[in-house]
């Protein structure tokens, strides 16, 4: 499984070789520097942990410091452990053109948090009468039986806090690569907000 980290920039718009408009995804993808390398004989499982985004050497704790220093590489601001079988060695840098124009990738992030809702907005529920004297407008309905089980059954859907969750949005299209600018355009609308970091991925299922 090929993969890189990235930060989101924004949408924008490209035309296709026939003039039609593709909405796209935006994506700073990269540099990312490989830092430790897991292996099934020493591991149980295959995988690279990736750092990607510059920081200052002194801004890292001691054990991460110690971390890079062993890696031989300098200090990075996010690390995150892919899951994969594909070969690298320490150090080696993974950049945009890992993935291809017309490749599908599956993109992760963490989507943006819409504080305290109800049910109705977190869980797109019906809402009730209306009328004078109804009181029941948005509540969440009922809780369920009486003296048994005596008690709210787990997973009932109720009002919280909605988004700020991770989500992974499948077989998206590469539509451009910017190795120049280290950017990636995904056709479609990606999870986060601008800013937030993602994870792009060639695709696990095909459309």
């Amino acid at each position: 499984m090929k993969a890189i980290l990235g930060k989101k920039i924004g949408m924008t718009q490209v035309f296709a070789q026939d003039g039609t408009v593709v909405p796209v995804t935006v994506v700073k993808a990269g540099p990312c520097v490989v830092v430790q390398k897991k292996t099934a004989e020493t591991d149980g499982y295959s995988a690279l942990q990736l750092g990607f985004g510059e920081i200052k050497a002194k801004s890292v704790n001691k054990p991460a410091a110690g971390h890079f220093k062993k890696a031989g590489v300098d200090a990075l601001r996010t690390l995150r452990e892919i899951r994969t079988e594909e070969e690298a060695e320490i150090g080696q840098t993974i950049r945009a053109d890992v993935f291809a124009e017309g490749e599908m990738v599956d993109v992760s992030g963490i989507s943006r948090g819409k504080g305290f809702q109800g049910v109705i907005a977190r869980h797109g529920q019906h809402r009730g009468p209306m009328s004078h004297g109804s009181r029941y407008h948005r509540r969440p309905g009922s809780m369920g039986a009486c003296s048994t089980p005596s008690k709210v059954m787990k997973g009932k859907r109720l009002p919280g806090r909605g988004g700020n969750q991770t989500v992974t949005v499948q077989n998206l299209e590469v539509v451009r690569v910017d190795l120049d600018r280290d950017l990636i355009l995904v056709k479609g609308a990606i999870p986060g907000a601008r800013g937030a970091l993602v994870t792009i991925k060639n695709s696990v299922k095909k459309a």
